[in-house]
């Protein structure tokens, strides 16, 4: 007995509580909105405004800049750089140069006599010890410092007009 008043207990007490709710005077609201809902009354007349007269203005700017819209920064040229810069293509490319500098990572550094290196995984999962002078990355990267926590590299980029530029990047332990 007590199983069935805990599991319907609630619903009766809400059915009670609702059923509390009703309003005695329910049908006197009825009969009021059904007295409006036959006779609104009158609607009352609103009086407009007189409408002015429109009258068209000439723009004479519209050939020129608009203020909202930011002024274009002038274009720069690009540097045109050197072809002395020009690295060596008859050179033979060494392992890391077949991947950009985005797919490699710095795992460690390590001195072996002295010498500082670095320990650089692979897309492939392999990771290769280079020293100062090895090249990685497809920019013709070439190692010219190794530090505790990083490698400082100069690639040689094209400019696109004929030239070559040096351009430094790092990798970095924390990447």
């Amino acid at each position: 007995m007590m199983a069935v008043l805990r599991m319907f207990g609630p619903a009766v007490g809400l059915l009670v509580l609702l059923a509390g709710c009703a309003d005695p005077e329910l049908g006197s609201l009825d009969r009021d909105l059904a007295a409006i809902r036959n006779d609104p009354g009158q609607v009352p007349r609103v009086e407009l405004p007189e409408i002015p007269e429109y009258e068209a203005v000439p723009y004479d700017e519209a050939d020129r800049r608009s203020p909202f819209v930011a002024r274009l920064p002038e274009a720069e040229q690009p540097p045109r750089g050197s072809e002395d810069l020009a690295p060596d293509m008859s050179r033979a490319r060494e392992p890391l140069e077949a991947f950009g500098l985005g797919e490699l990572d710095l795992v460690g550094t390590l001195q072996v006599g002295g010498q500082p290196s670095a320990l650089v995984r692979s897309p492939d999962g392999q990771v290769h010890r280079l020293r100062v002078g090895d090249h990685l990355g497809s920019d013709f990267g070439r190692i010219v410092s190794i530090t505790d926590a990083s490698v400082q590299l100069v690639e040689v980029v094209p400019t696109g007009r004929g030239g070559w530029l040096e351009r430094s990047t790092r990798l970095s332990l924390d990447d």
